[in-house]
């Protein structure tokens, strides 16, 4: 799933000082010089799980949270392409409020796609219902990669201009921005759409292994750029979705990829927000992933948190990870696996871990109720 967790395409008081271990402080309310418009939220549940410090309950939210689960956004999505919502402020604006004020989450994700900026900087590329990105053009040789254009912060005006209206609409809730991960970018240029098996993508990285690299970099720029409009217009966190990266082996991940997720991380530190990194089908990845430099670790639903807090290490927030088909199985089941989840986290805790973000081991599907998102907000809330 290379889809944006908004986007509708293919695809108690002893238990809270348990949860972290640490003592009751917050974070910082201080505003980095280079981010005039970042909002202090001293007391956001989510931003101080994700620094490590003790958030007043345990924040949750859900990856794809605004989508087709919610009859709000069908509406107002009717007859709007995917990509035509993504460039439209006032309408990712409205979209990316509605799940904040339907289930009453901890944080807003901003509604697009990872493929925004690649569109944005003039790759000839759609998002066909059905099936996902496709691309017009494939890139597979060095001289498709020197051919690639390069991103401008002013060609995501109308993604910077959609989390100014934001912040101003949500109050002390955080917006969570987002780019896509290098690699994933990457498959979706080489293989020409969403790939099963990402062999032309596996094969450019072996095979010529210089070209692959100058790919990887060009795409690391077009994040960090993405990534800085977000943060320049007041984002809260960001998170890079490595959606296809559980395709690798970890001696490929650590060879191919890692440098150039880590080069993100890196070069967006000074802007002192939590940054967080997911990927599908990681779990054999969750120490190298945990390297390249965020603060929280998201874990899908095949691997428990307290085996994940192993291989990721001490000092990483953890953000996770229940099953999303799970929400079809009745309030009877949902509420016996929030709680497991929630205990597995506690026992992460335990083990070293930062802090505990609850969310769906992936994205919010399509048919889920809308009514057992919101009874799971409550039941996190109150734990």
């Amino acid at each position: 799933m290379g889809i944006e967790p908004g986007s509708d395409e293919p695809d108690e008081t002893e238990e809270r000082g348990s949860m972290t271990g640490l003592e009751n402080t917050n974070v910082s309310s201080a505003v980095p010089a280079q981010y005039p418009s970042r909002r202090a939220l001293p007391d956001a549940p989510l931003l101080n799980a994700a620094r490590g410090t003790r958030p007043s309950h345990r924040p949750v939210w859900f990856m794809r949270q605004a989508g087709r689960s919610l009859p709000e956004y069908r509406e107002i999505r009717a007859g709007v392409g995917m990509l035509e919502s993504c460039f439209d402020p006032d309408l990712v604006c409205e979209i990316t409020m509605q799940p904040v004020r339907r289930h009453k989450v901890d944080a807003a994700i901003l509604f697009s796609d990872i493929v925004v900026p690649l569109k944005a900087a003039g790759i000839d590329l759609d998002i066909v219902a059905g099936t996902g990105p496709v691309v017009a053009d494939p890139v597979r040789t060095a001289a498709d990669v020197a051919a690639l254009p390069h991103l401008e912060a002013e060609e995501v005006g109308a993604v910077a201009r959609a989390v100014t209206l934001l912040t101003r609409e949500l109050g002390s809730t955080p917006l969570i921005g987002f780019a896509g991960a290098p690699f994933t970018l990457a498959s979706y240029l080489v293989e020409g759409g969403p790939s099963r098996n990402h062999e032309r993508t596996k094969a450019l990285m072996h095979a010529d292994p210089k070209t692959w690299h100058e790919l990887l970099g060009r795409l690391t720029d077009m994040a960090i750029t993405f990534l800085r409009a977000q943060l320049g217009a007041g984002v809260d966190a960001i998170q890079l979705f490595d959606s296809w990266a559980g395709a690798l082996s970890l001696a490929d991940y650590r060879e191919y990829v890692l440098p150039h997720s880590e080069r993100v991380f890196a070069e967006l530190a000074a802007a002192d927000v939590p940054r967080i990194h997911f990927g599908v089908g990681t779990g054999e990845l969750l120490g190298a992933m945990g390297e390249a430099g965020a603060d929280v670790v998201g874990v899908d639903w095949r691997i428990p948190l307290d085996v994940a807090a192993q291989r990721v290490g001490p000092g990483k927030a953890l953000q996770g990870n229940l099953d999303p088909a799970l929400l079809f199985a009745g309030w009877d089941v949902v509420e016996r696996e929030v709680r497991r989840v929630a205990a597995e986290a506690d026992r992460a805790l335990a083990a070293g871990s930062t802090g505990h973000i609850f969310n769906l081991g992936h994205g919010v599907l399509p048919d889920t109720d809308p009514d057992m998102l919101t009874r799971v907000v409550e039941l996190v809330h109150s734990l």
